[in-house]
């Protein structure tokens, strides 16, 4: 929870900024905490004065005075106690409203799913809960205790033994609850993880009869996250249990103990009903916070998973806004690997890409072909060395403000639940006659027109209701939208016959003569002819390049003088294989 103190980030954070901007509405909270626990005690007082002097005096006035006086006095309780909860509901949306979007957009830059967005709505829902609320009252435990004391120091005793117990019965809890229950998290969310990725890759499930494979390790991981979790219920629940008859024990005792000091006429009935009433409300929190700690365990480890997460990343001053590029890319000494990897899949690269050139790469699979291309558009940073667009490193600039000069096609085209128009558009404000251009150059047009509703014809989750060579279209349209300055094309025609192969060569003609900056990934070689300069990567590593005239006469007498069997391969390579997801 941002405001229990665990894991305090700097306020330069975007967490940081979150919990700086809930401390006001903490502060009314705890401004009413303090009248609705001091209105608390109206019952008890009620009590007192009614049996130790109502009852004595028999005074109808008086009685009739203190119960309006008291209906008052709760119904001002009630109130209050609706304000602090419509404060808290508001607090959590203004917690919501400061991280949701940038953990949104973290979990897509990083590939983390929506893991960080379920995070923040468990932090949300427990703040406004009855956990939550009980945690707010717990500091008024100790106040109660010592008004117990004041009444009597036997029953005060009585109380303290209590809340020690209640105390040590909730380490006992969170003890007991902690480990199983982050494991079960982390198994449950890997669960969540695979059936996203399962679903994403529907049709080859279907296809290729996967379904009670992945079922069995699907359940494997939900059943496992299943049993930890029983198991920390269990655990939680006979402490429950036990929680339960202890304070029904306590109350016992300190009706006992009080009805031995009345007897021994220390103290009045009203001080033993009023202590009993007092000690029942000031152990209620303890009581609370034991029965809902699972919530409270499962925020904590939320709020850490988004310490380590957003916690090191800090605010950075506006940068001022670059002139948009021509186009001129430079690898210098570049090496990398895929996020979270130590192989390395590019090493030592320098090349440099004048503005208006097209360069074509090729190579063997898993060589660094795509993740090179990564490099280029910025997808991924580099180990060591920089690339640069435009004297200005990639890594520099602002993603939204580079992106729009940018255009990228991956190896797995990903479209998204909107209109083609939208995809094209890059889901920004729609420009009718830049989206219909796009989709002329990538020969798109006419197939867009086909369809039921044009260019307003919705696509489904991952263009389910596409073709794969419909989406490989939309997918280039989207790349040619605004025709930027640098175009990357992996493997662009891998889906598409030759009709839409010969677009793409018309495509990549129209860019040239626009002094458009274009990289396409390719193997068949009547898309590498239509390119100025042709690099070979092998190994992670340039092999050759420069112009195509050059480059291109080396590779066909390499593949000449190899054997059949190695001829034969490489020109099923030629005729489309694509590449392995990181080559």
């Amino acid at each position: 929870m941002p405001w229990l103190g665990l894991d305090r980030p700097a306020l330069k954070t975007p967490l940081g900024r979150a919990r700086q901007a809930v401390v006001g509405s903490l502060r009314q909270v705890a401004f009413f905490s303090f009248f609705i626990n001091l209105l608390a005690l109206t019952s008890p007082l009620y009590m007192l004065q009614v049996y130790d002097r109502v009852l004595a005096s028999g005074s109808g006035p008086t009685l009739l005075y203190l119960t309006l006086f008291a209906a008052a006095c709760l119904v001002t309780m009630s109130l209050l106690e609706l304000v602090r909860s419509r404060l808290l509901v508001r607090m959590s949306a203004r917690f919501d409203a400061q991280l949701s979007e940038l953990v949104f957009q973290h979990g897509l830059s990083a590939g983390r799913g929506s893991q960080g967005l379920r995070d923040v709505d468990a932090l949300r829902s427990f703040s406004a809960g009855p956990t939550g609320l009980a945690l707010l009252d717990a500091p008024w435990i100790p106040v109660y205790i010592g008004l117990v004391y004041v009444l009597h120091p036997v029953l005060g005793h009585v109380a303290l033994v209590g809340g020690i117990a209640l105390f040590l019965l909730g380490l006992w809890n969170e003890r007991s609850t902690r480990v199983p229950l982050a494991e079960a998290g982390r198994e449950l969310a890997a669960s969540q993880q695979f059936t996203e990725l399962s679903s994403r890759n529907a049709e080859v499930v279907r296809a290729m009869g996967m379904l009670p494979g992945l079922t069995r390790v699907w359940r494997q991981q939900h059943d496992l996250g299943l049993g930890l979790q029983g198991i920390a219920s269990d655990r939680a629940a006979n402490v429950a249990s036990v929680t339960k008859s202890l304070r029904m024990f306590l109350q016992v005792a300190i009706l006992g103990a009080g009805a031995w000091l009345v007897i021994q006429q220390q103290l009045t009935a009203g001080v033993m009903i009023a202590a009993s009433i007092i000690m029942g409300r000031g152990l209620a929190p303890l009581e609370s916070a034991i029965g809902g700690w699972r919530g409270f365990l499962q925020a904590r480890e939320a709020w850490r998973r988004l310490v380590q997460a957003l916690g090191e990343t800090t605010a950075t001053p506006e940068a001022m806004p670059l002139p948009a590029p021509k186009g001129t890319l430079v690898f210098d000494k570049v090496s990398a690997a895929p996020p979270e990897s130590r192989k390395m899949t590019l090493q030592d690269v320098s090349f440099t890409l004048p503005a208006g050139t097209c360069l074509g790469i090729t190579g063997p699979s898993g060589a660094g072909k795509s993740t090179l291309a990564r490099l280029a558009v910025g997808v991924w940073r580099p180990v060591t060395g920089t690339v640069r667009l435009d004297d200005v490193s990639v890594a520099d600039w602002r993603r939204e403000e580079l992106g729009p000069h940018v255009g990228y096609l991956p190896q797995d085209i990903e479209l998204f639940p909107g209109t083609v128009a939208q995809n094209i558009a890059r889901f920004a404000e729609v420009d009718a006659q830049q989206v219909v251009d796009a989709a002329q150059l990538a020969g798109a047009h006419a197939m867009i027109l086909a369809l039921p509703k044009g260019y307003d014809t919705p696509i489904g989750p991952s263009g389910e209701n596409l073709s794969g060579g419909q989406r490989q279209r939309i997918g280039l349209a989207r790349a040619f939208y605004g025709r930027p300055p640098l175009i990357l094309l992996d493997e662009p025609t891998s889906n598409l016959d030759a009709e839409g192969e010969a677009a793409v060569r018309q495509a990549m003609d129209a860019l040239r003569a626009q002094s458009r900056t274009l990289i396409v990934i390719a193997h068949r070689p009547a898309v590498l002819g239509g390119t100025d300069k042709l690099m070979v990567v092998m190994a992670g590593a340039v092999a050759s390049f420069g112009p195509t005239s050059d480059v291109m006469p080396a590779i066909t007498r390499r593949v000449v003088s190899q054997p059949a069997p190695v001829v034969a391969q490489q020109q099923v390579a030629a005729g489309g294989r694509q590449e392995v997801q990181g080559g």
